[in-house]
């Protein structure tokens, strides 16, 4: 009996030392795994579309809080209802599009208002038609009544009536506006488009480019990430009949360019840039059309 506990302890001892070596071993495997995997974002984990965080509603505006507006509002320009800004006698003018806040929000009129003090006359037009995106609306289903290309195409007649004035004309977008952006580059109608942090714009948008383009992203947008955005750069420099630019801000999310934190002097400093780079391509790109009609307009073409 002593000699048969004697082998059962030293089992047990063997036992104990292999299971041991199984456990290490496994978390060993574990740890070089994870190592391994790839960095999920909390905001690419799967979740129910009621919950999902969507980044075109962050920083929300306060639009009770509004400044000093050097335009006016026009409740019929040309079919729409529109915020004015600028000289009408411009040679120039850029359209702005709005995110899902609509044409009210005060940042928004903010950058027209500082862009038209640049020579340029700047229309901001109530694309949502009196209807812009409300807290605690499903996203999906405000973005299935609110049509970029339908907005794009009700756009056009008072695009049409700026180039009957002699006016060349760009189109600024942010968020939901770029998508209109988009369509609109898509035709003939306008010279030139800035997209700041766009939403909804597809690798396949871009392959329809008709117009000199700037796409300016957000190294933490994860609407358009820097990955998609690189993507549009390698399809727009397949195009050698347009002219473009991309550019990825560092270190800011989406909306950066119109909703930003007015108190982050960095945020503040970012969106002035993205401000001077979409006047700078618009100073780049409409002054020749408008040069060319004055031309045309004094030898009674």
């Amino acid at each position: 009996m002593p000699r048969a506990g004697k082998g059962s302890s030293a089992t047990s001892s063997l036992l104990l030392i292999f299971l041991s070596v199984v456990i290490a071993a496994s978390a060993a495997l574990i740890s070089v795994e994870e190592a391994n995997a790839p960095l999920v974002l909390p905001s690419a984990r799967a979740a129910p579309s009621s919950l999902q965080h969507h980044p075109c509603l962050d920083n929300p505006l306060d639009m009770t809080t509004t400044g000093a507006e050097a335009g006016h509002t026009a409740h019929d320009f040309h079919g729409v209802e529109a915020y004015l800004t600028g000289s009408r006698r411009a040679h120039r003018a850029i359209v702005l599009g709005s995110d899902y806040y609509g044409f009210e929000a005060p940042k928004l009129r903010e950058i027209a208002d500082q862009v038209a003090a640049l020579g340029y006359y700047v229309v901001v037009p109530d694309l949502l038609h009196g209807d812009p995106y409300e807290d605690g609306v499903s996203v999906e289903e405000w973005i299935r009544t609110h049509s970029p290309a339908d907005a794009a195409e009700k756009v056009q007649p008072l695009i049409a009536a700026l180039k009957k004035e002699g006016k060349s004309v760009g189109f600024g977008g942010y968020c939901w506006g770029a998508k209109v952006a988009v369509e609109l580059a898509k035709t003939d109608e306008i010279q030139a488009v800035v997209i700041s942090h766009p939403s909804l714009v597809t690798v396949d948008d871009m392959k329809e480019i008709k117009c000199h383009i700037a796409v300016l992203g957000g190294e933490y947008d994860t609407r358009s990430p820097p990955q998609l955005v690189q993507q549009f750069q390698r399809v727009l420099e397949q195009n050698e009949a347009i002219d473009h630019v991309v550019k990825i801000f560092p270190r800011v999310p989406h909306g950066f360019a119109c909703r930003y934190n007015s108190t982050d002097p960095f945020a503040v400093k970012t969106a002035d840039e993205a401000r001077e780079d979409m006047a700078s391509w618009f100073n780049k790109h409409l002054k020749h059309e408008s040069e060319s009609f004055q031309v045309q307009l004094a030898a009674g073409i």
